[in-house]
């Protein structure tokens, strides 16, 4: 989804690329610890031409409430452990399941394992065997690593370089 919004809204990619480049390799290799890429992003967001004002209001703020790599993993994991337990789930089932986890993966806090606790009382809540958290343990070290890592992206990519979303976010805050 996230390059479809940078085509329509104009972001320039290659440029964009570089620029989000090194804080993307420093949030996949710290995993969890993904505030250590933020100096890194606001430095090269500014220097990407996004005015100070709006990074470090958008970049911040994203990173309490702009989770979608890990709505997306928490959903994405779900289904799997539907599907290993042999459950079937219809596809209002499903979007049920991906707008609640888009909501309580607002503000999860930064550290390791933290989605699982979600993940825990998502299986409860829709009548998933609980015992797949177990399952996805053992790759959740992996996919903490990507989904910090497009939680950043997303966060940049809010803070366009001409700057529209962030003076939208920066305004009505």
């Amino acid at each position: 989804m996230l390059l479809p919004i940078a085509i329509i809204f104009k972001v320039p990619l290659r440029r964009f690329v570089l620029a989000v480049k090194e804080p993307f390799l420093v949030a996949f290799s710290t995993r969890r610890h993904r505030r250590a890429a933020l100096p890194l992003a606001l430095r090269n967001l500014e220097r990407l031409g996004v005015p100070r004002r709006i990074v470090s209001f958008v970049l911040p703020t994203g990173y309490s409430f702009n989770m979608d790599g890990t709505a997306l993993y928490l959903t994405l994991a779900s289904v799997f452990v539907a599907q290993a337990a042999g459950i079937d789930m219809s596809l209002s089932q499903q979007l049920l399941m991906l707008f609640t986890l888009m909501l309580t993966s607002k503000g999860v806090a930064a550290v390791p394992r933290a989605s699982l606790v979600i993940l825990s009382g998502t299986l409860v809540q829709f009548g998933l065997p609980l015992r797949g958290v177990a399952v996805i343990l053992g790759v959740d070290a992996v996919m903490d690593m990507a989904r910090t890592s497009l939680n950043l992206v997303g966060n940049c990519l809010a803070a366009r370089p001409d700057g529209a979303v962030g003076r939208i976010l920066y305004a009505v805050a």
